[in-house]
């Protein structure tokens, strides 16, 4: 049955005439009436799933500012750096070769000493590590506000240590840093497996030990490989060319034209084609060597390079592999 013309106009009156706690009663009651609860149930749903949303964009994106990422983890509560790393800014990075498992230093150029590959045998290239050692130490010595690290993971299968762990034990016993108490400014990096992670890794250890990146890079290795790691390695980080040097160290070795061509067909010519590493021989070479199945820490204290960690681009352009493009620390230098 139809309203009478009476009853409608004394309704339009009665909602005209209304207090606002008559019009917000009514609101609810429309809200929660039969047909309206579903429409309210999914905009209840659609806030919590927007909240949500915001919430693990916040957590897993990196943040702006140089921190570690997850702050109330409990190994994270036990780093304090040292006030004496405060003012280092420059890096200085050792690359290792070969795992010293000796304890006699003046037996350091014997190959029975160190854990060889066969091509690194009978040609005189512990001479050559050791003197990697000493010019890295000597360029700590001279430069207050450096840090010395030597980068080489546990790449032997026969050895229970590390590469960089051996050399630190050298210097070490050998009095490399000519001082009677610890050398402060030098530490190691144990996961690199090749020479483009003994470069990214010493730069997220800088900054694990220090609390910053550094502004300077120098490296220190055999001067053969120059080129691999300052237009291939450097290149691939876009670290700046007028911040970064490398300095051959090649004593009397017998390497000569053999290592040369070893060295441009197992690593330069491969990283033109591979910059980061992460395809077919370069990334076999580094499964072979992780036989210990080790791997870093630093997405946690290096949560702004996680990205580049794990850039590995699948398209070739024509100097071979795409760059990495997102940002990095030290693109505003």
């Amino acid at each position: 049955m139809l309203p009478s013309p009476v009853s409608f106009t004394k309704r339009r009156l009665f909602h005209r005439n209304a207090t606002p706690s008559h019009r917000k009663l009514n609101l609810l009651d429309v809200l929660l009436s039969r047909a309206r609860v579903t429409n309210l149930g999914l905009l209840v749903l659609a806030s919590l799933a927007v909240v949500s949303l915001l919430c693990n964009l916040f957590y897993l994106l990196p943040t702006s500012k140089d921190q570690y990422h997850g702050h109330s983890s409990g190994l994270i509560s036990t780093i304090a750096h040292s006030a004496s790393t405060h003012g280092l800014t420059h890096l200085i990075v050792v690359p290792g070769h070969a795992i010293w498992k000796g304890v006699d230093p003046e037996l350091r150029l014997r190959e029975d000493q160190w854990i060889l590959e066969p091509y690194q045998r009978g040609v005189g290239r512990v001479s050559a590590f050791f003197a990697h050692i000493l010019r890295g130490a000597e360029l700590a010595r001279e430069d207050e506000h450096s840090l010395l690290i030597f980068s080489g993971g546990q790449t032997r299968p026969t050895s229970t240590t590390t590469e960089a762990e051996s050399y630190m034990r050298l210097a070490v016993v050998a009095n490399v840093f000519q001082t009677s108490t610890p050398f402060i400014r030098a530490t190691t990096e144990d996961h690199a497996l090749d020479s483009f992670q003994n470069l990214l890794f010493s730069i997220a250890r800088f900054h694990e030990y220090t609390g910053r990146y550094p502004t300077r890079i120098t490296v220190v290795g055999y001067e053969f490989k120059r080129a691999r790691f300052t237009d291939l390695h450097r290149a691939a980080l876009r670290w700046p060319l007028d911040s970064f040097r490398y300095i051959g160290v090649d004593p009397n070795t017998e390497h000569s034209m053999a290592a040369e061509q070893g060295e441009r067909e197992n690593g330069f010519l491969p990283y033109t084609m591979d910059m980061y590493g992460c395809h077919s021989f370069l990334l076999s070479k580094r499964r072979q060597r992780n036989r210990y199945v080790r791997f870093h820490s630093y997405y946690t204290s290096s949560p702004r390079l996680r990205n580049l960690f794990d850039w590995c681009p699948r398209e070739l352009d024509e100097g071979g592999m795409l760059l990495y493009q997102g940002d990095l620390p030290w693109d505003q230098r």
